[in-house]
């Protein structure tokens, strides 16, 4: 299995969201929903239109089964109110051109989070760089860096996990490395 990295700098995100919002509004949604609310993307792709229009996302996560209430911050609520528009309550907000009303698959996902990184030349990306770059900005853009709150965000056991998962003990590797003198 390979390690996945977040996307550490908000200039690249913000270039990646201006990308996909040309590109197509779908992956677009799909990336917003997972760098600004950390869900899985097993969890991510089970969302329908009914699901977020008030000012919560409600689910009960795939992998856990414990039941999470996500807010919705203003940027995801803006454009996901301007995408489901007119669609039906029922149907997926990620959903495959493929059939009548299923969302895409896990793997479609990863091919798309894959073709971003390459349009971007980042390489160690797949489905759980969204899920990471959530808890990477969090840690790291929150004036009191709460790693309890983000490690009980996660389901996570210690707060070591949790900085390994998101890239902060690798970031502080590199530091030292960077100031070892021979």
């Amino acid at each position: 299995m390979n390690f996945v990295q977040p996307i550490r700098d908000q200039e690249t995100i913000q270039d990646m969201k201006d990308y996909l919002k040309g590109a197509n509004l779908r992956n677009f949604i799909m990336f917003l929903l997972g760098v600004n609310t950390g869900l899985r993307i097993s969890d991510i792709l089970r969302l329908r239109v009914r699901d977020v229009t008030g000012s919560h996302i409600s689910i009960r996560e795939k992998k856990t089964k414990k039941q999470k209430r996500i807010f919705i911050v203003a940027e995801l609520k803006r454009e996901l109110q301007s995408y489901i528009e007119g669609k039906p309550p029922n149907e997926f907000l990620i959903k495959s051109r493929e059939g009548m009303n299923r969302s895409i698959t896990r793997e479609m996902a990863y091919k798309i989070i894959r073709e971003l990184g390459d349009e971007f030349a980042l390489s160690e990306l797949g489905c759980h760089t969204l899920r990471k770059t959530f808890g990477y900005i969090f840690y790291n853009y929150t004036t009191d860096k709460d790693i309890g709150m983000l490690m009980d965000f996660f389901n996570h056991a210690s707060p070591k996990i949790t900085l390994r998962y998101i890239g902060m003990e690798q970031d502080s590797m590199d530091m030292a490395l960077k100031r070892h003198k021979v």
